[in-house]
């Protein structure tokens, strides 16, 4: 939901709010930056067709999941070293592969390729790891779409959690998506050596 200003009437300036929830909204690349800019409290997305998306603040339960998830993958990275870890507020522009300006849930990039980058604003390089964490009011179609979109710009590992459903459905580069029913534990040593991710907490 956006908030516009009301026209003046007297001296009151009244808010409107504008609900976009069943509206597509497409915006360039140019004006997306420019709605960052000018509103940095909202969560903003770009997908790769350009669409704009809005997201809600998440509820109590998979803000409570995500910081268990964010938070083994913060342990593990501190103690190895290896990359960093960002939380669901980071953005990144992967236009110039052919992606959008996604903010996964939790990210990974390994440390030798953040060399002279510039991490100030949206990060320009593909995270090497990704999860999504889908909320009660998540599409499933969506959310699979947008792993598809973290696959297309080569992602080498997309993890999409369906909590309600007990599923975690695996993306990876020029392969078929491999699902998991009701898994205990995600062995991600292929991107990142030694990190089991525990699904049980997440469940």
């Amino acid at each position: 939901m956006t908030i516009a200003t009301a026209p003046i009437t007297g001296t009151d300036i009244q808010p409107l709010l504008l609900d976009v929830s069943t509206t597509t909204l497409t915006v360039t690349p140019e004006q997306f930056a420019s709605l960052c800019l000018k509103n940095p409290d909202l969560r903003l997305e770009l997908t790769p067709d350009s669409k704009l998306i809005v997201m809600a603040p998440t509820g109590g339960e998979s803000g409570r999941k995500n910081f268990k998830l964010s938070g083994q993958l913060f342990v593990w990275n501190e103690r190895t070293e290896l990359g960093e870890a960002f939380d669901s507020s980071t953005g990144y522009d992967l236009t110039v592969f052919g992606g959008g300006k996604p903010s996964p849930d939790v990210s990974w990039i390994e440390k030798s390729r953040l060399e002279s980058v510039n991490i100030i604003g949206l990060i320009p390089l593909v995270p090497d790891f990704v999860v999504e964490l889908r909320s009660e009011t998540d599409s499933l179609s969506e959310a699979q779409k947008k792993m598809r979109d973290y696959q297309q710009v080569k992602v080498r590992m997309g993890l999409l959690i369906d909590p309600k459903k007990k599923r975690v459905e695996i993306y990876r580069p020029g392969q078929e998506v491999e699902i998991l029913e009701d898994p205990t534990s995600i062995d991600c040593n292929e991107v990142m050596p030694g990190f089991i991710l525990d699904i049980s907490r997440i469940w």
